[in-house]
């Protein structure tokens, strides 16, 4: 696949490593000549120094017979002018783009081939927002993903010393939940992954994926871990598209929010906007302003400003001041992978959530949803398994018949309005949604491979 990546920044340079590893051919635009002088000696691509709206800078890169445009620069107008252009002068098949403002966002009726023709529209504020929310609903959680119209759902925890599973086999989780039905996926045993069987043995500080019905994760998470009542008393700081969107969303949970922001201009802005979000003028670093905002009744604090070290400084604070879980929005991948075993309960990475969202496009074969884990480490793939025995590497074939590659599993299926947890004897069925772990990235294409139809199928 031919394909133009606007923007060189931290999107951007993943979507082209990764992408290039892939077997695609692709072209980076940036109008920094110097980052992109350093991108090229390191990775496979192909470089274009230029504005990315311009259409002899895209005709520069290739995009005559591009199949795919993915305009992620900072700027949404940019983005959305290339998207016009790619469409108008050259007829590009696919268009995506990263829109950030609200205000764009709010008029879904300008998107389209008469208007400003994008495929498919990005949001790294409403992915980030979701997956926050997916953390506040699941206390313990690392990670919460949903597949198949969130009917399934992939969870990681670390396992407490005092879990009932420590030290015993995994298969003993079906003892445990006679008339529930889970998978294990993955474990993260000091940074190595562990594709698991029914005999392998769970230890503290495991990090542990599993599978299960939306409807059953709570059961399966307390084999695993300490398991609370999702909080209602929430901190924020930084007020910016992301604090109030998560602020929004709260309040209509009815949670009690308080949102700290520094700037009095746009807190003022920011109260006239929410409803029942207490806003406060202040800076969360400031110790005293924590203590008297009782931060110790906190059930979760999440930093989500523009600043990278304020926000892990503050939730470092706020944890040693007793509020009980702690978030920080991190942009530099760098810090995320320091974050561990801090005060730090979860650090937030916008880059890895829009990757992931923005493969589900990409990427070969007929996807529903990519996810990224671990810090872009791993990935969760939901894929439609199409064609019959005949015309099929899987419809037709057991689970363990199937030749999955290495650190790869299977583990559930969506089937109709059916949620079927996999197991090797499990069988695929043609159109089936298939959810599968798969701990080496460089696997992907190999998968990709696996579900295509033969080119006979029709």
């Amino acid at each position: 696949m031919k394909i133009i990546i606007l923007g060189a920044g931290q999107v951007g340079t993943s979507m082209g490593e990764i992408l290039s590893r892939e077997d695609n051919d692709v072209t980076l635009v940036d109008i920094d000549s110097e980052k992109l002088a350093g991108l090229q000696d390191r990775l496979d691509i192909r470089t274009v120094a230029g504005a990315a709206s311009y259409p002899s800078v895209l005709e520069r890169a290739g995009v005559d017979d591009a199949d795919l445009i993915l305009a992620v620069t900072d700027q949404d107008e940019v983005n959305m002018a290339s998207c016009q252009i790619a469409h108008s002068l050259f007829n590009t098949p696919k268009k995506i783009a990263r829109i950030r403002s609200a205000e764009y966002l709010s008029h879904p009726g300008i998107f389209t081939d008469d208007a400003i023709p994008i495929d498919v529209i990005i949001s790294p504020e409403h992915i980030v927002t979701q997956h926050i929310l997916h953390l506040i609903d699941y206390p313990g959680a690392l990670q919460v993903v949903s597949f198949a119209d969130d009917r399934i759902r992939l969870v990681g925890v670390r396992a407490n010393a005092d879990s009932p599973l420590i030290g015993r086999a995994l298969k003993a989780l079906r003892e445990d939940l006679p008339n529930i039905d889970s998978r294990v996926a993955a474990i993260y045993r000091q940074a190595h992954a562990i594709v698991p069987d029914g005999d392998t043995v769970i230890e503290a500080g495991d990090e542990v994926f599993f599978l299960a019905a939306r409807e059953d994760i709570q059961a399966v998470m307390s084999e695993l871990c300490a398991v609370g009542k999702p909080g209602r008393r929430i901190m924020l700081t930084g007020a910016g598209n992301i604090g109030l969107r998560l602020a929004e969303a709260l309040e209509q949970a009815h949670c009690h929010v308080k949102l700290v922001e520094r700037d009095m201009a746009r807190a003022k802005t920011v109260a006239d906007q929410l409803e029942h979000t207490v806003v406060l003028h202040g800076d969360a670093a400031d110790e005293e302003l924590m203590q008297q905002e009782n931060i110790d009744n906190v059930d979760v604090f999440c930093s989500l400003t523009n600043d990278d070290e304020a926000n892990i400084l503050s939730a470092m604070l706020a944890k040693r001041l007793g509020a009980h879980r702690t978030m920080a929005l991190v942009n530099r991948s760098a810090y995320v992978d320091l974050m561990s075993n801090t005060l730090v309960d979860v650090a937030i990475s916008p880059k890895v959530a829009t990757v992931g969202a923005l493969l589900t496009h990409v990427r070969r074969g007929d996807m529903v949803a990519v996810h990224s884990l671990r810090r872009g480490a791993a990935e969760a793939i939901e894929l439609i398994a199409h064609g019959d025995a005949s015309s099929s590497k899987v419809v037709g074939k057991a689970v363990r018949d199937i030749g999955l590659p290495d650190g790869t599993s299977l583990g559930a299926i969506l089937r109709g309005e059916e949620v079927v947890i996999a197991h090797g004897e499990t069988v695929i069925e043609p159109e089936d949604h298939v959810i599968l772990f798969v701990v080496d990235k460089g696997r992907i294409r190999e998968v990709e491979q696996l579900f295509q139809v033969a080119v006979t199928f029709v």
